[in-house]
């Protein structure tokens, strides 16, 4: 097999053999050339005599020192250094040291827009999930949490604006028309959410004073010819730092948060610590130009970017197969936000839309894979609908099965026993069953699975004993190696619409089994089933719904999804009628059913 189809393996998995603690980083950005200059700080991981290796792509090594000495380059480790197009590797003798380089790196020939590039003058970074390599040598593994402290130093005229995670804690001139910044993030991060900016930006500012009376500096940077069409962006980002705090209890931990909009920018947006980068697409709007969903969508993405704070920074994961935990989490808390904002109910429609468009089919085809994979060749092209998209689904129906209460008790627990960690999707599941007493050993069949299932309903009513009862059969598609077909653990969120429109029952009830019944008392007879309410889990449902049924829960189901999605069905289905009627070369006729 070539290095190029290389496969990574879940159940390969170790620790690294070194952590690096601490990284001081110097950027010294100049016309046609950068320097950087790395010292970091490690410490041995058990007991072995395994090298240190670095990783390190794209980049012009000038310099090595170990332990603040000049580290000779040799033909093999005992030598020295050894460094190739991939990696640079040495055997240190102590249990903790010091490892510096120096390299020169070209942001202007960077057209892969992966670890720091230069487009429209400015300097920009990328990192996730391995672009930092591409900046200086370093473990660039999304486990490594280290502390980081940065100078930028730059010409004032043409990069007024050096920016980078953390606190700025100095800045100043230097003697040849340069100027610097300084800047200290105390929080452990993943080489992945390192992030740098310099260029001639403008910048809109506002404060927020968190829970606990912190003032907060918030600044958006732009192109000067944009800053009014900043406005929204940062109205969007204090309601965020609201609802996380409202909701989830999470505050910002920082005295600055900045947004940066490039045009120039090939991951959408990005959540660097203290620093998200932002394709200007995701922040612009002035009411002159933009529509309601460009409105909408600045303020789902600044939401999601923001909530990352917690969910993906804070705690992150432990290796790019938990690529779901922090995104699928950070998808659903920015649905909910959203939701929130606006109508819970056209949210949704519009995510299960967009879920049915991307993702089902993505889990019906070749390409079908698990939320969480177990094996990889590049991990770029698992950002995909089943991560994002099926991956909120998922903890959708962990909140479904808890409860609003359960589930923030869980996600509490998670946050305080893993804050500053790199964890995994177990870690999190683990704290849904200590928060609830639940055992949701099944419910993992979710991550680890690929496919949608199907549910078939059937259900009678028994008019002398009013006696209701309902029949649910699950069939979960056998897909090679992705799927084994065991029943999944399905939330079916439920209730009896009566013939006055009165919810007779209402829950949420638990499919586990192939097929299981359910039955209900002293229901009137005329009674309609509303099943999956708000889309309560990813499946595709077979229910012998009547058109009187779907005409009955269009008018009078209390939940806004099953409405449209009554209403779907029926208005599809006389589509279907007048399309059978045409070809057959008779007339189109529309109902009165339909017109009422």
């Amino acid at each position: 097999m070539s290095e190029a189809n290389t496969v990574t393996y879940l159940k390969d998995y170790t620790q690294p053999d070194y952590w690096v603690t601490h990284v001081d980083l110097t950027f010294d950005l100049r016309d046609g050339e950068t320097f950087v200059s790395a010292k970091l700080q490690v410490k041995k991981n058990g007991n072995h005599d395994n090298p240190f290796v670095l990783d390190g792509e794209e980049l012009e090594l000038l310099d090595v020192k170990l332990n603040d000495l000049t580290f000779a380059k040799g033909t093999n480790l005992a030598e020295g250094y050894v460094v190739d197009k991939k990696a640079l590797s040495l055997q240190p003798a102590d249990e903790t040291f010091t490892v510096g380089t120096l390299v020169r790196i070209h942001p202007e020939e960077n057209t892969a827009l992966e670890g720091l590039y230069k487009s429209g003058g400015n300097w920009c970074t990328q990192c996730e999930a391995e672009g930092f390599r591409r900046i200086t040598f370093f473990p660039d593994r999304s486990d490594n949490m280290a502390t980081y402290t940065t100078r930028i130093m730059a010409d004032h005229t043409t990069a007024p604006v050096l920016l980078s995670n953390g606190n700025l804690v100095d800045k100043g001139q230097l003697d040849d028309g340069r100027h610097y910044t300084v800047w200290e993030d105390p929080f452990p991060k993943p080489s992945y959410l390192f992030a740098l900016v310099g260029g001639d930006l403008a910048c809109r500012e506002d404060t927020f004073v968190t829970t606990s009376g912190r003032t907060v500096a918030l600044r958006i940077y732009a192109q000067a010819k944009d800053l009014d069409k900043l406005g929204h962006a940062m109205a969007s980002l204090k309601k965020s730092m609201k609802w996380d705090e409202d909701v989830y209890g999470r505050e910002y931990d920082l005295d600055l948060f900045n947004i940066v909009a490039v045009d120039d920018f090939n991951m959408g947006a990005m959540e660097n610590k203290s620093l998200n980068i932002f394709n200007t697409k995701y922040v612009l709007a002035h009411p002159d130009t933009a529509t309601d969903a460009d409105y909408e969508g600045v303020e789902g993405v600044v939401a999601h970017e923001y909530f990352h704070n917690w969910t993906g920074n804070r705690v992150t994961c432990r290796d790019w197969f938990q690529l779901c935990l922090k995104e699928g989490l950070t998808v659903f808390r920015d649905q909910e936000f959203s939701g929130e904002m606006g109508s819970q109910a056209v949210n949704r429609i519009a995510n299960v839309r967009s879920l049915r468009m991307s993702q089902f089919p993505e889990d019906a085809g070749p390409m079908a894979h698990p939320p969480r994979p177990d094996q990889f060749v590049t991990i770029n092209n698992f950002y995909t609908a089943t991560v994002y998209s099926k991956g909120a689904e998922l903890n959708r129906m962990l909140h479904m099965l808890l409860g609003k209460e359960g589930f923030r008790k869980a996600s509490d627990l998670y946050f305080d026993r893993f804050d500053g960690q790199a964890v995994t999707v177990e870690d999190w599941v683990h704290c849904m069953e200590e928060a609830s007493g639940r055992d949701l050993s099944q419910f993992m069949l979710w991550y680890t699975q690929a496919g949608t299932p199907e549910v078939k309903a059937n259900w009678s009513h028994d008019n002398a004993t009013k006696i209701f009862t309902l029949a649910l059969e699950q069939h979960v598609p056998m897909i090679n190696n992705q799927s084994n077909g065991h029943p999944r653990h399905i939330p079916v969120k439920f209730g009896l619409v009566s013939p006055d429109g009165q919810d007779v029952v209402q829950g949420v009830l638990e499919l586990t089994q192939a097929k299981q019944t359910f039955t209900f008392e002293n229901v009137p007879p005329g009674s309609v089933p509303s099943l999956f309410r708000h889309f309560s889990a990813p499946v595709n449902l077979e229910a012998p719904y009547t058109d009187d049924q779907l005409r009955h829960l269009m008018v009078h189901d209390r939940d806004g999804f099953n409405q449209w999605e009554a209403g779907n069905r029926f208005l599809t289905t006389k589509l279907m009628e007048q399309i059978d009627r045409y070809e057959r070369g008779q007339d189109i006729l529309v109902g009165e059913d339909v017109l009422d």
